[in-house]
Order: C-alpha cells, then structure tokens, then sequence
C-alpha cells in the first residue's frame, strides 16, 4: 500500500512533490498528475479527485434539455402529487393529523426513485431541523438495495480503469458478487500475482452522470418551488445550501481512491485500538472506480447464530464498537459515519471490522468538545447554557430570543432524564430535541447531523446485538473518563458542571459515580485524575472546596470524634493507593454524617 510523502508526474519533464497531506497510487501519475487530498489542516475527510461543482454541472446541462426534461418529470410528478397534498393539510388544517400518512407517502415515492434519491433521503433521515419526527422515522427505513448489474460492463470497469482484463489481474472465488448496492457492487476473488484474497468494489456504469443529473433537477426545485414551501412553514430554510452539502457528500462516495485514502487514515488512527481490525487496500489496484481491498471473513453483528456458534462474545463486540466510536468522534474528530450492520464484521478471533469508509466524517475540536458539554449541559438540566452553547455552535441564528427555546427544553426533557445518567435513551433524547429543533429557528451543521447519524445507527446496532444495550449507558465511562483526564479548558468546565453545584460546593454523589464510571474504560489514567483534582484544588477556583473540606472536618471532629478520624484516614489510605473512588465515598459519608447530626441539633 503507497501512501505519503513522494512525487507525482505533472509531465515528462516536470515533477511534482507531495507532501504528506496527499495521497496516490501508480494509477494515478501516468501523466496527469492527479493526486487526492488525504486531510488538510489537521485530520480531515479525503477529497474526491472531481469535486462536485453545481454552478458548472447547471451551466453543463442546461444545455441538454433532453437529458434532464425526462427525468426531471418522473421526480417532479410524484413529488409535486405529495407536495400538493402537504400544502392541503395545512390550508386545512389537517397536517399534524395526516402527518403519518404523508410520511408512508414519501417513502414509496423515495423508494422508486434511483440511487441518488435514496441517498438524499437517507440524508434527510437525520434532519430534525427540516422534517418532524414522523418523518425521520419512515426515512430511517430506506434500503440502499437495488439489482445488481451485468458481470461483463462491471470486467469492462477494470479493464478501463486499469488497463490489464480482469482475467489477467484476478480469479473470482464466487461466480457472483457477493454484494449489490446503489454505486458499486462487490466481487470475492484471488490476486493472481500472490494469491492473496481480495474484495473488489465496482462502480456501477454511468453513475456520476446519474448523479450529477439528479442533483441539477433536485437543485433546481428547490429554488423554484421548495423556497416557497419552506416560506409557507415559516422557516429560514437555504435548501441549495442543503442540496450542495449532500452533493459533497455523495462525490466523496462515489471516488474510490478518496475512500482507499480515507481507509488509510482510518487504519492509521484506530487500527491500534484493542480489538478492532481495518483491511488494507491494495493501493495499486485502486482507482477512482474500482477499489481492492483485502478480503475479511467474519459475521454479521446481527448474525446471532454465527456468533454463538463460534463463541463470540456479542457485548464484547458492542462494547468495542461504542468505545471505538467515541474515540473517533471526541478524540481524533475523525470517524466512520455509518456504521450499520453491513458496514462491520465480527471476526473468528473476536476483533471487530470496519468496511466501507466512503462515509466518513470530521469535527473540529471546538465542535467536539461542545458535543460533549451540551451532553453534560442536558445531565444538569441547565437550558439556559444548553441554548448559549448552540447559538455558540451556530446552530441558532445570532439576535434569536432565546427563552422559548430554554422554556421548551425544560418542559419536553425531564420525562427522558427521570432516569440516571447511565440509562439514558439516546434515541428519545434525539427525538425530544428533534422536535424543538424543527419547531425553532434552529439550522444544523454538517458535523452534527453526522454525529447523530452515526449515534443513533450505533444504537440501533447495538440493541440488534444486545437488546439491553443503550449508547449513552455504554458511552458514560468514556466521557467520565474523558472530563477526568482532558486538561482542555472546555473540558475541565465540563468537570466543574458536572461534579461541583453553581455555588461552587461539591456534589459528593455525582463525583463518586463519575470516578467509578470512569473505571470501565482501557486508557483511563486514575494519576491523570487525581493530578487535575489536585490542580484545581490549589488553584483560586479551587478555594471553596478546600474550604468545604476543611469545615466539615472541623464539624465532624467537634461532633462526631472518633468517627470523623476514621473517615479522614479512610480518604487517605485511598489517595495513596490512588483509589480515587474510595476517597470521594470516604467523603460522601463524612458529608452526610455531619449533615444530619446538624439537622437532628437543630
């Protein structure tokens, strides 16, 4: 596998060095000097050799009426027919009532409609700030499955693209692809130069140009009709903006060699990580319509009967999947966005596969680390920080009143948070937020619609695997570890949020159930937590608490004696076998001891 710092042919004579921030194979130098940008300040999602660019792709097709007049009525009229009926409910008053029925309705439309619909569809799946939630439900239901295509124009692909037939690079092991999907199709076969076993992904003939078309026709609906609806629902909606992001979106998808690339870094990043395992791509074999990548046998996380039939430890899997998950999204900010059932394997020795990175995703570390404080903002209930932080984010517009929205979270949430901290269901969260999200001016970025995406796939995977799973229950140890150990400001706060009330005094419970959740995680450091505590302690911040302490141990030894000495040394003899845990429960007690001989004197 080539990847890294080289050069690339511009020409015969001029040469080009790239640096560590590009990615190429011989495939791509014969002359033209094509290369693919791996990331770009800082670890970023590889781009496709060919961008998408909407004003060239109108310019372009404008020009062909005949290719874009057909198909531009086969999507208009069954979507105008539903459009038209949407408006009828609201004119009467109808919409909240067939609400459900108009959900069922887009689907079966969506559904037959071709690959670059259902993909826009699956994308609006996670939209909560453009569609309520009967629709999200019904969309999270579309099926990226369609026919597979003739053997003979897929050998045709390779032999274009690499030049050699594809008798004389390979030997299939099934005679038939083994998967079919809206942009490729996948072969099992053997390498004849060294009889390794591969995949090979082939994309499906003329499928940029079908894409490109459904763009230009979606694009141009959404300036001439779909502006107006939005207007009639009283939104600020920039539908183009929309259309252009998913058409980034699904470029990158259709160019193998930014997915070979993304496969790399993913490798690069994670491939260290306990349990996890990342195929390699045979780089030389890539281009950006066939990807060849080594070949992994393994199960289904949802093949039950595989998996015990061959000892597989299903929550071991599921916890390997949550934790490498959240590294990729809290940690690196780089990280797999659609980890469904197809796209992992559990293999015969018990490490978990990634596959398919076409799909990838970043989030900067301000945008991170504000994913994780407004988790922490909804544990505190604090909606007042909750909706600073979003307008923060950009997710409200700058000059929106606030107190609405502040009002709405409090009245929507509390029957979801009823609950402790490590039951939460992330799905209801999602939903209860969706909804005030879709009622609000509230306008999301790419990063977050990701992560929820990728979040709430996760979940459902794993309750397919283990039906007591939960993704906030599996995720809380990582981000107890994660507020613990960061010396990031943004995550120290988050620390201070959630262990320390507002008058700065701490909360004995919540900090005994942060150390101990904080144990369940493989690169938790207890000496890195026990450092930031001691820090902030002797900082300015820290006064109040050392203060609490001193008073309680002064209260404890006037009125409690012996007993007070018992807890003091408790906590002690804790801290020195870096028992962190111990310690707050040494305190805990000694808090609640002197609390209640205070409430019986008085």
């Amino acid at each position: 596998m080539a990847a890294g710092a080289g050069a690339a042919t511009a020409s015969s004579t001029d040469e080009i060095v790239l640096p560590d921030s590009f990615w190429y194979n011989g495939n791509l130098e014969e002359g033209s000097g094509d290369f693919v940008t791996r990331w770009a300040r800082g670890v970023k999602v590889a781009e496709p050799l060919k961008k998408y660019d909407p004003v060239a792709a109108e310019k372009l097709l404008f020009r062909q009426p005949t290719k874009w007049i057909l198909r531009n009525v086969q999507i208009a009229l069954p979507m105008g027919l539903w459009a038209y009926g949407v408006v009828f409910d609201v004119l009467t008053g109808t919409e909240q009532k067939n609400r459900g029925n108009r959900a069922r309705q887009l689907l079966r439309i969506i559904s037959g409609l071709g690959p670059a619909i259902i993909k826009a569809g699956q994308a609006l799946s996670s939209r909560s700030d453009l569609l309520p939630s009967e629709y999200l439900d019904e969309l999270q239901s579309l099926q990226d499955d369609v026919p597979r295509f003739a053997d003979d124009l897929a050998f045709a692909t390779v032999e274009e693209e690499l030049g050699m037939k594809f008798g004389e690079l390979y030997e299939l092991v099934e005679p038939e692809p083994v998967a079919a999907a809206s942009i490729g199709q996948v072969y099992k076969a053997r390498l004849l130069s060294n009889g390794d076993t591969v995949a090979i992904k082939i994309q499906r003939p003329n499928c940029e140009d079908i894409i490109g078309l459904d763009l230009y026709v979606l694009r141009w609906w959404t300036k001439n009709f779909w502006d107006n609806v939005a207007r009639l629902f009283q939104r600020d909606i920039d539908f183009s903006l929309i259309i252009d992001d998913f058409g980034e979106l699904i470029y990158r998808e259709i160019d193998y060699v930014a997915e070979a690339a993304n496969a790399q870094r993913f490798n690069e990043l994670y491939s260290g990580v306990t349990d996890v395992f990342v195929p390699k791509v045979y780089s030389d074999l890539t281009t950006s319509k066939v990807l060849t990548m080594e070949w992994v046998d393994g199960y289904r996380l949802t093949d039950s009967a595989s998996l015990e039939m061959y000892g597989l430890d299903r929550r071991k899997l599921v916890d390997t999947l949550v934790q490498c998950s959240l590294r990729q999204i809290l940690e690196n900010g780089f990280f797999h966005a659609d980890p469904h059932a197809g796209n992992l394997l559990a293999c015969p020795d018990g490490r978990l596969c990634y596959l398919d990175f076409g799909m990838m995703s970043y989030a900067g570390v301000m945008q991170r680390n504000g994913f994780l404080l407004a988790v922490v903002h909804i544990v505190n209930r604090d909606w007042h920080e909750l909706v600073l932080l979003y307008q923060k984010l950009g997710f409200i517009p700058v000059g929106t009143d606030l107190e609405p929205i502040e009002v709405a979270l409090e009245k929507a949430l509390p029957d979801v948070l009823n609950a402790e901290v490590s039951e939460l269901n992330f799905k209801n969260v999602v939903g209860k937020l969706g909804d005030i999200m879709y009622k609000y001016p509230f306008s999301l970025p790419p990063f977050y619609i990701a992560i929820i995406r990728c979040l709430g796939v996760l979940e459902g995977l794993a309750i397919q695997v283990d039906p007591q799973a939960r993704i906030i229950s599996e995720a809380y140890p990582y981000v107890a570890s994660r507020v613990l150990t960061d010396p990031q400001d943004e995550l120290q706060e988050a620390l201070r949020r959630l262990a320390l009330t507002n008058d700065g005094h701490i909360r004995w419970d919540r900090l005994e159930g942060l150390l101990e959740e904080a144990r369940g995680t493989q690169d938790y450091d207890v000496t890195v937590a026990l450092d930031q505590l001691s820090d902030y302690l002797i900082s300015d911040d820290g006064e109040q608490l050392l203060n609490d302490l001193a008073e309680q141990i002064v209260e404890g030894a006037d009125s409690l004696g012996a007993e007070t000495v018992s807890y003091i040394l408790e906590a002690s003899r804790a801290l020195v076998i870096n028992d962190e845990v111990a310690a707050a429960r040494a305190f805990k007690s000694l808090q609640s001891i002197v609390e209640r001989r205070i409430d019986e004197s008085s």
